[in-house]
């Protein structure tokens, strides 16, 4: 496995690459990096695929623009696809986690002719509604159930990514904890928050590294997180509404390559997007198998590496056929 940079069109995407063969690109989530699908790069190189997973537009080592608006769901999409051509490809099997997810959906969504296949993991492809943008959804849903705030909304502040900077490794090591299987389930997060109470104080200060997370890696976030600041990472959320906005030619579009959803059963994700599991059908013409991890949280490939290693082999294996 090695590092490089790749200067695409849009930016230079720092890349961890292993392997030869049909390419695969993973897509990482909130708040990781390339380094989460270490487990995954190693066995899917090992099965006989190119493997690459990027530091995505805001995160590690990628040069990454600072304005808000140019971390929309196109510019992220248009990533991938620029990417693909950097590696001299013209086509890919695309695999996202957590923020990843929606970014991989969109892929295959926007461009079929380039990513054949997809898969998801932890949360699951939430289609375009023509009822407006999701963030006034978001608050009458949560106002409605008295709830409090879903996160998603608190982060749409400008400064909600200041707690974060201020200590970094106290932010990552309870986000880690609140949202893993291997936490109690009375110290996992919901999602949800009182009004104006910020998502780290509704998280224990007893929050411990999960037991797959070992020294060593979780330095490597720490660094990470500690030279770039969590603006940018924050500001994927903050176009959302604007995603809504530029996606009206997707309404009602389906996804019809071969395609696969992971979640863990104990993932917090649920909470607020779990309804989505239930339409996936619909949208994901092509689905070929929604897997239920038992006792699993939301960091699926870093929690079992094993179990999600053997699905996307299989997975992959299949479009051989």
């Amino acid at each position: 496995m090695q590092r490089r940079l790749i200067q695409t069109e849009g930016l230079a995407q720092s890349v961890l690459e292993a392997g030869q063969g049909p390419l695969v690109l993973l897509i990482h989530g909130f708040p990781e990096l390339a380094i989460s699908w270490e487990a995954q790069i190693k066995a899917l190189a090992e099965a006989g695929y190119r493997v690459v997973a990027p530091d995505m537009r805001g995160y590690g080592q990628t040069v990454s623009p600072a304005r808000t608006e140019d971390f929309s769901i196109l510019h992220l999409v248009g990533d991938m696809v620029d990417l693909v051509r950097a590696l001299g490809e013209t086509e890919c099997v695309v695999i996202g986690h957590d923020w990843g997810a929606p970014v991989a959906w969109h892929s295959a969504l926007m461009r079929p002719d380039i990513f054949r296949a997809v898969a998801g993991l932890s949360v699951p492809f939430q289609p375009r509604t023509p009822n407006g943008p999701p963030i006034k959804a978001m608050k009458a849903l949560t106002a409605k159930a008295g709830l409090g705030d879903l996160y998603i909304v608190a982060f749409q502040h400008p400064g909600a990514h200041g707690d974060f900077d201020m200590d970094p490794e106290a932010a990552l090591r309870k986000c880690f904890w609140a949202y893993d299987g291997a936490t109690p389930a009375q110290d996992r997060s919901t999602g949800f928050l009182p009004i104006s109470v910020p998502l780290l104080q509704t998280i224990s200060d007893r929050a411990t590294l999960p037991p797959w997370m070992s020294a060593e890696h979780f330095a490597q976030y720490v660094a990470a997180f500690t030279a770039g600041g969590f603006k940018r990472p924050f500001d994927w959320y903050r176009n959302l509404d604007r995603n809504w906005e530029l996606a009206a030619f997707l309404q009602g579009k389906t996804i019809d390559q071969p395609s696969l959803f992971i979640v863990g059963s104990d993932d917090p994700v649920r909470h607020y997007a779990g309804r989505h599991e239930k339409t996936l059908g619909t949208w994901l013409t092509n689905l070929k198998a929604l897997v239920e991890i038992q006792g699993a949280g939301h960091w699926l490939q870093q929690e079992r590496p094993g179990v999600i290693n053997g699905l996307l082999i299989q997975f992959l294996a299949d479009l051989r056929k």
